[in-house]
């Protein structure tokens, strides 16, 4: 089966993970989606994070409709920080059966040979990318990525706590369920 990871700190996890989800799933070979919760993030500070479990929780609310998707936990028990050539080494070993392939956002793309062991991940995965305001997909390295033809959601996770903060409505840019979490637990209600 072809799995595709969507790798993030979903931080909360929105509108347009969804979607951008939904369009993998309708528009490429893809038969699932497993969003990995990534605990800690080598590139991100974990101050500015919910706790881990809380963010899993949301993707889980968020995601439990739909069976085609699937709420991953795999980096909670793998080493911190949370290296992506680290956990497909570990899946690939774990699930022979998969195949796995890694979807993300073209400001990711931009910065893949940044990431530790990023040799390892375009020579054996397939990659699908789709667009992100203000970062265009010109690098290429030895394997072409697969360009998706996905909306542009101009939504951020940041934006989103900022609202919140604010005392501003987060309806529609996270699912009703979400929202509803947020708003009872009080998340994201402290400045980063």
């Amino acid at each position: 089966m072809n799995i595709g990871l969507y790798f993030g700190s979903f931080n909360p996890i929105h509108i347009g993970h969804l979607i951008i989800a939904n369009h993998v799933l309708n528009e490429t070979t893809i038969n699932k989606i497993w969003f990995v919760v990534s605990p800690q993030n080598p590139f991100k500070e974990s101050k500015t994070l919910l706790k881990e479990f809380d963010r899993l929780h949301l993707v889980r609310l968020a995601t439990q409709d739909d069976n085609r998707i699937k709420c991953s936990d795999i980096e909670f028990n793998l080493p911190k920080p949370s290296y992506t050539s680290n956990t497909l080494t570990f899946l690939s070993e774990k699930y022979p059966e998969h195949q796995f392939e890694l979807i993300m956002g073209s400001d990711s793309y931009q910065n893949l040979d940044k990431w530790r062991n990023y040799e390892t991940i375009i020579n054996n995965y397939s990659i699908y990318v789709y667009q992100r305001e203000g970062y265009d997909i010109k690098k290429t390295f030895t394997n072409t990525p697969v360009i998706l033809n996905a909306p542009i959601i101009q939504i951020s996770a940041s934006q989103i706590r900022e609202h919140i903060r604010s005392g501003k409505s987060i309806r529609y840019l996270v699912p009703e369920i979400v929202r509803e979490e947020i708003e009872t637990r009080k998340f994201y209600k402290q400045k980063d």
